[in-house]
């Protein structure tokens, strides 16, 4: 099995390391080339890849249009291989809270380009795996809290869905078995940002930073934007589908699981009682 991957980053190399050790090539297309990857401007090496993959997967983000279509299109609209795009549930806009599945009209939110993309890509037969806020390990508030940048902000009903990435690399692989179409990974637990932040600052054993209402918040344009909308992704789908079960169904059990492993090695002998909690 050859799987092509666009964009080697985060979820990219965390799903090439997974596979790798069951046998799968891997080759990956970068801006620069760089690790071994394929540069992205070297045409005939990307499209002696795409013709030759058994799976392509995208992870490249758009910028006015999506770059890997753009460039791409003509040799993966030939090629025969799985096609799938990791794209985001922000193609779904605000809906005030409420709960949204694939069935819900996309490009209604501030993320236009994407919602575009996401489109392009189902059009031409892809698994399109739409995420939430990604967390994992070197990346979760767990580390923010510790480097003092965590930010607690008061939007009163608001929250969000988010995913461990070890379930995204799950629920891509389920994928590979899947009809095309549309398919939201996210945890079962929409939640306030801010008692995420201050379930991460407990574990660390630190004060929760403040509640800091939105409008006294000093946030960049991009920041604020992130408040402006309100839902909860539904994960129905991936699970009658795909099969998909979050291993992280709630952000308590993907940030407990994190602290564990970088916590330091206790040496000291085991009480003679354990906890009844073996959660």
């Amino acid at each position: 099995m050859r799987l092509l991957i666009f964009g080697l980053g985060y979820t990219g190399s965390a799903l090439a390391r997974h596979l790798a050790p069951g046998g799968w090539r891997i080759a990956a297309v970068t801006r620069d080339g760089r690790d071994g990857s394929i540069a992205f401007a070297d045409a005939d090496r990307v499209a002696f890849e795409i013709g030759h993959a058994t799976h392509i997967l995208s992870t490249v983000a758009p910028d006015e249009t999506d770059p890997i279509l753009a460039a791409y299109g003509p040799q993966l609209a030939a090629a025969r291989a799985w096609l799938g795009y990791l794209s985001s549930t922000g193609v779904y806009g605000d809906t005030r809270g409420a709960w949204v599945d694939e069935t819900a009209p996309i490009g209604t939110g501030r993320r236009a380009a994407r919602a575009e993309a996401d489109a392009a890509w189902l059009a031409r037969g892809a698994r399109v795996f739409r995420l939430p806020g990604i967390y994992g390990p070197g990346r979760s508030p767990l580390e923010r809290a510790a480097r003092g940048e965590a930010a607690r902000i008061l939007v009163p009903g608001q929250v969000f869905s988010r995913i461990h990435r070890d379930d995204i690399v799950a629920g891509v692989v389920a994928g590979f078995d899947a009809p095309a179409g549309a398919y939201n990974l996210a945890d079962d637990l929409p939640a306030p940002q801010s008692d995420v932040v201050a379930y991460a600052c407990a574990l660390l054993g630190i004060a929760p930073p403040p509640l800091v209402p939105l409008e006294e918040a000093e946030l960049s344009p991009q920041a604020r934007a992130f408040y402006s909308e309100n839902r909860r992704i539904a994960n129905g789908k991936a699970k009658r589908l795909l099969r998909w079960r979050p291993l992280f169904p709630d952000y308590r059990l993907g940030l407990r699981a994190l602290s564990a492993s970088t916590s330091p090695t206790i040496t000291n002998a085991a009480p003679d009682t354990a906890s009844s909690d073996q959660r």
